[in-house]
């Protein structure tokens, strides 16, 4: 059977830090565990959810090692690279290629706008530094400097950059994206779209913080568009819907951090100065995590 490459259902995990600084690796670990016995395709430390931009090398090193040595090769292991530099990220890349991950999630950090050829430098020579598949990561609502539809082209030509997930608002995008790249690249979708339909213009999954807090019912949607059963999914996507709500309301990784903890994680609050759930959120989550049966 050939290799299918990633795909599925990717949660995008927290990163649990004490106030001393130092990771929950018991906390994390046991997360991964509960995630992959719920069934999810894979695990993807340091996304958003993840707060990478908050994080220190060190504490994002001993994150992605907690990870890898949870996942023990059940399922592989997409852990992010970010910085504003190529040096940095081309560091950081081999590194964690070196602590056992089986893809990078590539992000850009930028003070200063980058012009289209330094945002296609950067990622290819991510690209270049390591053999895993490179997940292009593109978020033009916090992003300084985004991916534009020619530099995702020109990077669908790189042979290792095999994924692109796209966390706008506009799932139309996605498909002008799948419109160029052809099979070069496949697309993950984030809770900033409606699975589905993502799914039914050819994506291969989605990478998102919900499916920390609702992994199951995550999984069986992916199912059911697997099996193009398009009227049950769209059933069981109303009704994930209000969650993916309450995410747009409040902090993302407070959000995600205080499901955990009403699910007896003890993931603690967001790292300053980010704020944490207030009262209201956390009831508001509280409500869309039990009308799913995730609570």
């Amino acid at each position: 059977m050939a290799n299918p490459g990633l795909h599925g259902v990717f949660p995008y995990l927290v990163s649990p830090i004490d106030a001393s600084g130092a990771v929950l690796t018991g906390v994390l670990a046991r997360l991964c565990e509960d995630l992959v016995a719920a069934g999810v395709h894979g695990l993807t430390p340091l996304g958003s959810t993840g707060e990478f931009a908050y994080l220190s090398w060190p504490q994002k090193r001993r994150i992605v090692e907690t990870v890898v040595e949870a996942a023990r090769g059940r399922v592989p292991v997409v852990a992010g690279v970010a910085a504003t530099t190529v040096a940095e990220a081309v560091r950081q890349a081999r590194e964690l290629e070196a602590l056992g991950c089986d893809g990078i999630l590539a992000i850009l950090e930028a003070y200063f706008p980058v012009p289209d050829d330094g945002v296609y430098g950067y990622f290819a020579a991510i690209a270049q530094a390591v053999s895993l598949p490179v997940v292009l990561y593109t978020n033009p609502n916090f992003q300084r400097s985004d991916l534009s539809l020619p530099v995702i082209e020109r990077l669908s030509h790189v042979p290792n950059v095999r994924y692109i997930k796209d966390a706008s608002f506009n799932t139309g995008r996605l498909l002008s994206i799948a419109n160029r790249v052809g099979d070069r690249m496949k697309v993950f979708a984030a809770s900033a779209h409606i699975p589905v339909c993502v799914m039914l213009i050819g994506g291969v999954g989605w990478m998102a913080g919900p499916a920390c807090l609702a992994p199951r019912q995550s999984v069986a949607l992916y199912d059911l568009c697997r099996r193009a059963a398009w009227d049950e999914a769209m059933a069981l996507q109303r009704r994930l819907w209000d969650l993916n709500q309450a995410f747009a309301r409040y902090n993302l990784a407070a959000c995600i951090k205080g499901g955990l903890e009403l699910q007896g994680y003890a993931v603690g609050a967001p790292l300053a100065p980010q704020a944490p759930l207030p009262p209201e959120g956390r009831e508001e989550l509280r409500r869309a995590l039990a009308a799913v049966g995730a609570l």
